[in-house]
């Protein structure tokens, strides 16, 4: 079973980037399983732990979860034309130590959404230049800007655009193609 890790950027309770991780996760086929991964109890990276050999749990915890983890699909609102910050955190925490890296060599995809019409644009960019630092195969093309996401979503929070499913679809088919290789 090859395992994906689901990050996601938003720590709302109806969150968009929530419901449509939620959907995305049943498009995996069989032999793959998506699992929501918890992001919003990590506190804020602090380097002085690690060097002070003060580790907290919640940094130890969650790098263990991330190294069983086989590849990482990140849904993220954009932020201020960025990656929200509990993302941006998620990604220091496993990034450290750098000898310990635990995003090194994950294949990752991005979707990006906004109840707006950029669908996330900036978060987009700017978390696919932090994946390259930390040395992660991003899926290059399609690539997943999902604009007006409320009105995408039902009242069940399942995704009501046929046309939209089938983007999601191949997102998902090119990112089992980059885990493949």
């Amino acid at each position: 079973m090859i395992k994906i890790g689901i990050l996601v950027g938003s720590l709302r309770k109806e969150s968009f980037s929530k419901k449509i991780a939620t959907n995305v996760a049943a498009l995996f086929p069989e032999g793959y399983e998506g699992e929501l991964i918890e992001i919003g109890n990590l506190p804020f990276y602090n380097q002085d732990d690690d060097n002070e050999n003060n580790v907290r749990e919640e940094y130890t915890a969650f790098r263990n979860i991330m190294k069983d983890i086989d590849a990482v699909l990140f849904v993220t609102p954009e932020y201020n034309r960025s990656v929200p910050a509990v993302i941006s955190n998620a990604l220091d925490i496993g990034s450290r130590p750098k000898t310990d890296n635990v995003w090194n060599g994950k294949p990752a995809a991005i979707i990006s959404q906004s109840p707006g019409n950029l669908g996330g644009f900036g978060a987009n960019h700017h978390l696919r230049q932090i994946l390259s630092a930390v040395n992660m195969p991003v899926v290059q093309h399609p690539e997943a800007y999902i604009s007006n996401s409320a009105s995408l979503l039902d009242e069940n929070g399942k995704i009501n655009n046929e046309g939209t499913v089938q983007f999601l679809q191949s997102v998902i088919d090119t990112f089992v193609d980059l885990i493949k290789k």
